[in-house]
């Protein structure tokens, strides 16, 4: 999703702060298999919780939020171990994560929001939030991933 997460505008958090390897492979022309070594760095500015951040109310103008989207993969699982999983009641974690995105947005605030619907559809999620998206992409093809955007009332 980043195109550069150390761009001086952005804070990248992540509740995971690691090195992240695994074997990946190719089937040549030959039918022989070429094996590649692959290392992902987890970095962010701030290490925290996202169902618990430690910012004040109303902070940012700007939130992506793109919680994991996978209930049901080991930890061990390459996937959960790029992008993170979902654990125990995951409703109440992502009900959790909304709900502090919300609180720290300013006012009129913009909350983009990406979810993959390969295991837990969008709907399920959405209903998380009592704040409802402005617009996203309604029929993502291939992927599944959705995108929302939602807006911080100006109360």
């Amino acid at each position: 999703m980043w195109f550069d997460k150390r761009h001086p505008l952005a804070l990248y958090h992540d509740r995971r702060s690691e090195s992240v390897e695994w074997e990946t492979h190719e089937t040549q022309p030959d039918g022989s298999k070429k094996y590649r070594h692959r290392t992902m760095e987890i970095a962010p500015d701030v290490v925290g919780d996202f169902t618990a951040l430690d910012f004040p109310d109303n902070t940012f103008h700007l939130i992506a939020f793109d919680p994991p989207h996978f209930d049901t993969l080991n930890e061990n699982a390459r996937t959960a171990k790029m992008y993170g999983r979902l654990f125990g009641d995951w409703e109440t974690m992502l009900a959790d994560g909304f709900r502090e995105c919300f609180r720290v947005l300013k006012p009129s605030g913009v909350l983009v929001f990406k979810w993959s619907s390969h295991h837990i559809p969008l709907g399920d999620v959405t209903a998380l939030t009592e704040h409802r998206p402005l617009f996203g992409n309604r029929k993502p093809n291939l992927t599944k991933t959705h995108w929302l955007l939602y807006m911080k009332p100006n109360i």
